[in-house]
């Protein structure tokens, strides 16, 4: 009997794995062979409300996991790249388009022998071939091949467990033939979802129980709207240390479904059940095997059938409101008072490595948040410099900002590096090098700036000012830096990234600059050999100068990391 019983345990539990590790090669592939086609359907969720739920449905069926797109969702809302609004569009989506692996399986003839042919056949494609491209498609192959054969294996291993008394006695607790079983059912697929973290895992495991005929019809199909509740505790685990824009992404997301359920329940016995029975006979009628037990062989169509409706359902349902709704999360979650939240980079959370096109997106916007900050920076800077306003506050502003990129180049440098761990195709690799070089380089910008304004402060402690001729020169260079500065930074918006010929102009630019700087050197040398000029004044123009060259250096890295230069 315990041989028995560890036989079914361990192949099981097997089988479990191996659907698991079929989903996560499944997505891996599916998203390298997208490429850059996943990060346009993204932005497409800032257009219109259709817009959101269609890239919702997009983005699943891509990356096969609606808890991924709700991960990435919680980062977007956290660091402000998209409203709750719009990502409530998206998550509404995705709970469609997350019900195609449950489609999948439903329609397959032969899990057994198509799950092993696939694999076969993938894994050649995949150790064998040179070409990256045919090694993805090889890689999302063997994950489909993973997932049949997973779930052939659960199915075969419940065989066992059909013919004892005592747990069929047991499942039949969970029976959903009343509506109190049928609460305990959908609470007992809410906790398994929850643990798994993955509503496609326990849509296999129903179905497998219900192909041995371990449960019944009913208990299948109300196990399908547990999984909808139990899915959203990614989500949660996502949102634990963002900001309170993150919470309301993951609470918005636990409401949807849970509201979606409450609604559904009283009506599941009554009127969707008997209707789902009339649209599939055969599949709720059941079959009597060679061991006298009743199961149902065609029931993986009629759950995927009731997955997909009610989730239309809940489209049909929240589309609508979604303003309102959005509303109702802020009431419900408000802002706290008595704290300033500071916005942290959450979305470059390292549960998301296996979505590298999300993770780089995340981490691409952080930069350009960097370099609005410089922008900024300089454009700060400029009114000092010229003497039209000499603001603490502004000062004060400059220090403030500098710091905080110093946070942000940090994180981003951290995420990055333990990014480029794990396998990458060949474009994310490029992209990930490329922000992790223009980081740094952006850093290096801000603390040049912010020792400018030492400078300056230096020169005020002196009691000394520039001549009129001393800060015209210096603001000509500023402008020629600001300008240069631009150029780039509206390559780096434009995502030229890999295009030597996006930036023609960059190096003649760049020695342009340096022309101008060793001409004004050379006339502040003059002056100070004609004793025309204070030497401290001189001094200070010069070390001036010098940051204004190094931020010359730094941008031109920048651009050099865009096209792919050394």
């Amino acid at each position: 009997m315990f041989n028995i019983i560890a036989v079914t345990l361990l192949t099981v539990l097997g089988g479990l794995g191996i659907f698991l590790l079929g989903m996560k090669h499944l997505s891996e592939g599916l998203q390298a062979v997208s490429g850059k086609r996943l990060r346009r359907f993204v932005a497409a969720a800032t257009t219109t409300r259709l817009a959101g739920v269609l890239t919702g449905v997009v983005t699943t069926v891509i990356v096969q996991s609606s808890s991924v797109i709700t991960v990435m969702l919680v980062g977007f809302v956290n660091t402000q790249l998209m409203t709750l609004a719009q990502a409530i569009n998206v998550i509404i989506g995705s709970h469609i388009g997350t019900t195609a692996t449950a489609w999948l399986i439903s329609v397959i003839p032969s899990m057994d022998l198509l799950g092993l042919g696939m694999i076969s056949g993938a894994s050649f494609c995949y150790f064998f071939s040179s070409k990256e491209k045919l090694r993805n498609i090889g890689l999302a192959c063997l994950g489909f091949g993973l997932i049949f054969f997973g779930l052939d294996l659960m199915k075969d291993g419940m065989a066992p467990i059909a013919k004892s008394a005592e747990i069929k006695a047991w499942f039949a607790t969970l029976d959903a033939t009343t509506f109190w079983s049928l609460v305990k059912c959908v609470l007992a697929s809410a906790a398994l979802t929850a643990v798994i973290q993955s509503s496609a895992a326990t849509t296999a495991i129903a179905m497998a129980l219900a192909l041995q005929g371990i449960i019944s019809f009913e208990t299948a199909c109300a196990a399908v709207l547990g999984m909808n509740i139990g899915t959203t505790i990614t989500a949660w685990l996502a949102a634990m240390n963002s900001t309170t824009d993150g919470k309301r992404a993951a609470l918005a997301h636990t409401l949807i479904n849970t509201i979606g359920v409450l609604i559904f329940l009283p009506f599941f016995l009554p009127v969707v059940m008997p209707l789902i029975k009339s649209i599939f006979p055969l599949a709720a009628q059941g079959v009597v095997n060679n061991n006298g037990v009743v199961t149902f062989p065609q029931i993986p169509v009629a759950m995927a059938c009731l997955h997909t409706g009610f989730n239309v359902f809940n489209t049909i349902l929240f589309v609508p409101i979604v303003i309102p709704f959005a509303r109702l999360v802020e009431k419900l979650l408000p802002y706290r008072q008595a704290t300033v939240e500071t916005p942290r980079l959450t979305i470059l959370d390292t549960r998301i490595i296996h979505t590298p096109e999300v993770a780089v997106e995340q981490a691409y916007h952080e930069v350009l948040f960097m370099a609005d900050s410089n922008d900024d920076l300089l454009a700060t800077f400029r009114k000092l410099l010229s003497g039209d306003e000499e603001s603490t506050q502004q000062e004060e502003h400059i220090l403030h900002r500098e710091a905080i990129l110093d946070v942000v180049q940090r994180e981003i440098t951290d995420f990055l590096g333990h990014f480029l761990t794990v396998r990458l195709p060949r474009e994310v690799a490029f992209r990930a090098r490329a922000l992790l070089r223009i980081t740094d380089e952006l850093e290096s910008v801000s603390d040049e700036v912010a020792a400018l304004l030492k400078m300056l402060r230096r020169l005020r402690s002196m009691h000394l000012s520039f001549t009129d001729k001393g800060r015209e020169e210096l603001l000509e260079v500023h402008d020629r830096i600001a300008a240069f500065a631009e150029s780039l930074h509206t390559a780096l918006k434009d995502d030229l990234f890999g295009d030597p010929n996006q930036l023609p102009r960059m190096r003649t630019d760049a020695d342009a600059i340096k022309a101008l700087t060793h001409d004004i050197r050379t006339r502040h040398l003059e002056r100070l050999e004609s004793s025309s000029a204070n030497p401290s004044e001189i001094v200070v123009c010069m070390d001036i100068i010098n940051a204004y060259i190094r931020i010359k250096e730094e941008y031109l890295n920048v651009g050099d990391a865009i096209i792919g230069g050394k």
